[in-house]
């Protein structure tokens, strides 16, 4: 008898100096712990790539250091929760809003102190600044538009009496800008017209939308039945691709700077990166001290991502799980191309396809997932008898009656 035995010694991938390359992906960097409630919202900072903002829920906003990991400034104004946070376009400006009905407007970098405070009607869910312009947009019970001069809105759009959650405006269009409302729509409005422009009813709440930076045509929802949606503003009766692999509500998304890619983060407890033509995640990332995520951005350069939960932390994430920090050699480089060219090669042998696309997932969400997968497949199967009975020329279907058993006793 002849027996093949499978050994692996541990010399194989295990470093013998620390300088050594890592052989197993390691996405994670570190964590920026400070804030003393949930991290609600982050904004970007496009003269400063190492820096972001951040607002929580018990009103604090800080300014962190990424390449540091720790913070730079605090300063505490708002008396409730943050919900928005957002900066200009020269990034000189931060405008932050929350439940507490102010708008504050801080001078960046000097934060100490809040350079305008306005009060309004009602508590606000969100915040946007134009790409190009200095206006910006604030929703809550209604969408207003704000000039940094004037302590009013100059502007107001109303389309029914539900809430507004999240607000973001077209990166090639400074006029255009679409929001989401707890009501299941969609709308998009322009600043140059009196009244909104389309509105689209979805079947479930989306809590958040972004725009492609490189297609401004096209946008993605966050949606609370765990997908999310890819949509052509010029064509919104379907949607151009569906994104799965979430097993509970998505809370937020952000693009890439290259638009090829987004990161979207969940009430599931994970950080999915998406092809933005993919249907499934080629990432996900999760810890097991990391709680419900809120939300989460892109670094300018695309090599990291940052994400906020609820345990109150920021985590700094590698976009590319694999790829090694710091200065390459062109020994290395060359290397790194050559496995990329290999794996392009042969990735559409199963093997090689299983491999790549395998990530291991905690056991909560793997029974989730499987879970979910069985009522959906339970569902195609229902809607498939049902559509092939009510084909032309098929027996109609006679509906299912309960019958009363009754015993009668002698």
């Amino acid at each position: 008898m002849r027996l093949k035995m499978i050994s692996r010694s541990t010399d194989d991938f295990t470093r013998e100096r620390s300088q050594d390359l890592q052989i197993f992906a390691k996405p994670f960097i570190g964590a920026m712990d400070g804030h003393i409630d949930a991290v609600s919202c982050m904004a970007k900072n496009p003269n400063y790539l190492k820096a972001i903002f951040s607002g929580s829920m018990d009103g604090d906003i800080r300014l962190w250091d990424i390449a540091a990991r720790k913070t730079v400034c605090q300063f505490p104004g708002h008396q409730g929760a943050v919900r928005g946070i957002t900066t200009s376009t020269e990034g000189d400006l931060l405008v932050s809003c929350g439940v507490d009905c102010t708008v504050r407007l801080w001078k960046v970098p000097m934060l100490k102190m809040p350079s305008a405070v306005y009060t309004w009607k009602h508590a606000f869910w969100g915040v946007d600044h134009q790409w190009d312009g200095d206006l910006f947009a604030t929703v809550g019970a209604q969408v207003d538009i704000w000039d940094p001069n004037r302590s009013e809105p100059i502007n107001s759009f109303e389309w029914g009496k539900d809430t507004v959650l999240s607000v973001r405006f077209d990166p090639g269009d400074c006029n255009l800008l679409l929001t989401s409302a707890s009501d299941r729509s969609l709308t998009l409005y322009d600043l140059r017209m009196s009244s909104p422009a389309r509105k689209l009813i979805m079947k479930t709440r989306c809590n958040s939308v972004c725009w492609n930076p490189r297609e401004p045509m096209n946008f993605t929802a966050a949606n609370e039945d765990t997908n999310c949606y890819s949509f052509d503003s010029r064509r919104l009766d379907e949607a151009k691709i569906v994104h799965k692999g979430h097993v509970s509500a998505v809370m937020d998304i952000d693009y890439s700077p290259t638009g090829r890619e987004f990161v979207t983060g969940s009430y599931d407890r994970t950080v999915r990166i998406f092809h933005y033509t993919g249907d499934h995640s080629r990432e996900i990332y999760h810890t097991k001290r990391m709680q419900r995520v809120f939300c989460v951005k892109y670094t300018y350069d695309g090599t990291y991502l940052v994400s906020g939960s609820d345990d109150t932390n920021l985590r700094l994430w590698k976009s590319n799980a694999s790829e090694q920090l710091g200065v390459l050699l062109p020994r290395e480089r060359k290397r790194q191309e050559y496995l990329d060219a290999v794996k392009e090669r042969y990735k559409h042998l199963p093997e090689v396809k299983r491999i790549v696309r395998h990530r291991h997932l905690p056991k909560p969400i793997y029974k989730a997932a499987n879970l979910r997968r069985s009522m959906i497949e339970a569902e195609n199967r229902k809607e498939e008898r049902r559509r092939k009975h009510s084909a032309p020329g098929s027996m109609p279907v006679q509906p299912f009656r309960k019958r009363r058993i009754i015993k009668e006793v002698e």
